[in-house]
């Protein structure tokens, strides 16, 4: 079909503000620019640190979305894990009353501030919570360099981890603590590496990763995701960028359309919301989300706009993206 122009992505657009339970990213609300195509409705929510460069990706996903058929799903429905917040260890269990059966939890660790003894008490608690079988992975947001992340890791080891997420920031730094913990049979996850990397297929090519984590936003959207994952030859795991609902069904699209799907992905993030755009949020139910385009409620959409100001700053950040971008 023809691709939109900026006025036809503009003439829809929705500013939201939307209240999470717990701080998350450094914030206690996220903002997101809805917008409707032929296709339905999809999200441009870049984090707002992002230069218009790589906001732009973030662009052409809602565009792809909103606006093109996307590929066949092969599953109706996604297994997901439950999302920790760098919590004190005393809140764990409210955090995890709000994932109905998932099985999994990923544990924010390495937070700016807090100490490793914090980030041990906090998966300690999701274990004891959780059980034996329960299935726990951390994710550090490459907040430890190579000799953090062993130290870590050594620490860590009692809980039985399913993988370590970007414990390190370059794909250098992940190919050592890779080789330094062969014996551990402690797989190494590569998120940033892919998803703010020039070659998301470095961190395979390198040997740096065991699997990968793919986000559709931050990768262009479904198809380009799909190929980058065919292209690494790794497990991947879909996840979220703290998406609302509507950016939630573009990653459980991507997840349906992958030809294997091996690991639990990150797409129960709807639950760290206090608000959402839709009457029903796609929380899991059963420890997974079902597969299928959402449509927001007016009312919630006039209930959470955001102001005037943060309206104008986000039609402006659109703008300047569709300028950095091929679209």
């Amino acid at each position: 079909m023809t691709s939109p122009t900026l006025s036809d992505v503009l003439a829809t657009a929705r500013v939201v503000s939307l209240p999470l339970n717990t701080r998350f990213r450094g914030v206690e609300h996220r903002e997101a620019v809805l917008l409707e195509g032929p296709e339905g409705w999809a999200e441009f929510s870049p984090f707002v640190e992002y230069d218009d460069a790589e906001a732009s990706t973030w662009l052409a996903a809602a565009v792809d979305f909103a606006w093109r058929p996307q590929p066949a799903a092969l599953r109706d429905s996604i297994p997901v894990n439950a999302t920790m917040p760098a919590v004190a260890a005393e809140r764990v269990p409210e955090v995890l009353a709000r994932y109905d059966g998932c099985r999994t939890v990923k544990v924010k660790v390495a937070e700016p501030g807090q100490t490793l003894a914090e980030d041990v008490a906090r998966v300690a608690a999701v274990r004891a919570a959780m059980g034996a079988v329960g299935r726990i992975r951390v994710d550090a947001n490459g907040g430890w360099n190579v000799d953090e992340a062993e130290h870590a890791a050594h620490a860590l080891a009692e809980f039985d981890l399913e993988y370590l997420e970007q414990p390190c920031a370059t794909v250098a730094e992940l190919a050592e603590l890779r080789a330094r913990l062969k014996r551990w049979d402690l797989p190494i996850a590569a998120d940033e590496s892919v998803r703010k990397a020039q070659d998301p297929i470095e961190v395979a090519r390198s040997g740096a990763a065991d699997l990968i984590v793919v986000k559709a936003q931050p990768l262009g959207g479904v198809r380009r995701a799909l190929g980058i994952v065919a292209e690494a030859g790794l497990p991947a795991v879909v996840s979220s960028a703290l998406d609302t609902s509507i950016g939630l069904a573009q990653g459980a699209a991507l997840a349906a359309a992958l030809p294997r799907l091996d690991f639990d992905c990150g797409l129960g993030t709807a639950s760290l919301y206090a608000a959402d755009v839709v009457r029903e949020p796609l929380r899991a139910r059963d420890g997974a989300v079902p597969v299928g385009r959402l449509t927001p409620d007016p009312d919630l959409l006039a209930q959470h706009a955001a102001s005037a100001e943060r309206t104008e700053w986000w039609i402006a950040r659109v703008r300047r993206a569709w300028e950095a971008s091929a679209l």
